[in-house]
């Protein structure tokens, strides 16, 4: 899964990911997978089956909810823990993730590759056996593709961003595709909103970060006189459009609350954007990121809502 604090850096984050304090093992290996990052995956799975669930008429399965939480857990996990040993040295050219435990040499390279490496394959196997094929295929897609198209393109292009996106918006089709078995149009709009949420997303932690970014060598903003442009493109375009989107979705004739909720939700979030680009400081950067955390979760809960109203 992708790191939402980059996503999907799967995605993905408020909470920055250094540790403070006295670490122990067990915080270490805790820290490797993301924790933060998890939490935003396992909202957005949830609501991918829970969707499906009353999208296609299929009473909820409690257990099948279950099973594939957990199978989702595994792979993004393993993906969190796997991306942490493929950076670690440039991790440790960031104020941001110096601390992180493969980083600051508390947790050995071979014994974070061979726990990622355990995490991700249980986690993808459990899924094709526990839940089904089509969910397992779509968890392993979503970590080849963030682990060697997106990690390594964040040394090369600011297009990372773009390519990183696709891997980070795969939670809700991976709970559709549990729940239903196959994908449709309405799974495709809950993808759609997730994958245009990432971009005003990262573009407040990138340039709230954009010193340490430019130290550790990663191309995650151009340099010289486009980044402002970049910055503002990458963040109000993929953000306008998401709030049209949103409320588009929204089935009016069931739930004209529940509708207004939505564009108030957006126009709220399309706000915090425009301060942003238009103002372009740390502050106003912690502002749209505090934001969009917020954003996401309340988004989708109103869709599970909508949808439910809509049976």
């Amino acid at each position: 899964m992708s790191d939402r604090s980059e996503l999907t850096e799967f995605s993905s984050v408020a909470v920055q990911d250094c540790h403070f304090g006295r670490s122990t093992p067990f915080s270490d290996y805790w820290a490797l997978t993301k924790p933060e990052v998890n939490f935003l995956i396992l909202i957005t799975t949830f609501v991918g089956f829970y969707v499906a669930s009353a999208n296609e008429g299929r009473p909820f399965s409690f257990a099948g909810l279950c099973n594939t939480l957990l199978g989702t857990l595994l792979v993004a996990s393993g993906t969190g823990t796997l991306n942490q040993y493929l950076e670690r040295k440039f991790d440790a050219q960031m104020r941001r993730t110096a601390r992180r435990p493969v980083a600051a040499g508390r947790v050995t390279p071979s014994a974070v590759l061979t726990f990622g490496t355990t995490l991700a394959v249980t986690g993808g196997i459990y899924l094709a056996i526990a839940v089904n094929l089509l969910a397992s295929v779509l968890a392993t897609l979503t970590l080849l593709t963030y682990l060697f198209a997106y990690t390594p393109l964040k040394r090369k292009t600011p297009m990372c961003v773009l390519v990183g996106a696709f891997p980070g918006a795969m939670p809700p089709l991976i709970g559709w595709a549990a729940a239903s078995g196959r994908l449709n149009i309405e799974a495709g709009m809950l993808y759609a909103m997730l994958f245009l949420w990432q971009f005003p997303h990262f573009m407040a932690i990138a340039w709230m970060y954009r010193e340490d970014y430019d130290r550790a060598g990663y191309l995650v903003l151009p340099k010289g006189s486009v980044r402002v442009p970049f910055v503002m493109l990458e963040t109000l375009l993929p953000l306008l459009t998401l709030v049209g989107i949103s409320i588009m979705q929204s089935p009016t004739r069931h739930a004209t609350t529940f509708h207004c909720a939505v564009a108030l939700l957006g126009t709220g979030f399309a706000y915090f954007g425009w301060k942003f680009v238009f103002e372009r400081s740390r502050v106003a950067a912690r502002r749209l990121l505090t934001a969009s955390i917020f954003y996401l979760p309340l988004l989708y809960g109103l869709s599970a809502i909508l949808c439910n109203r809509a049976r």
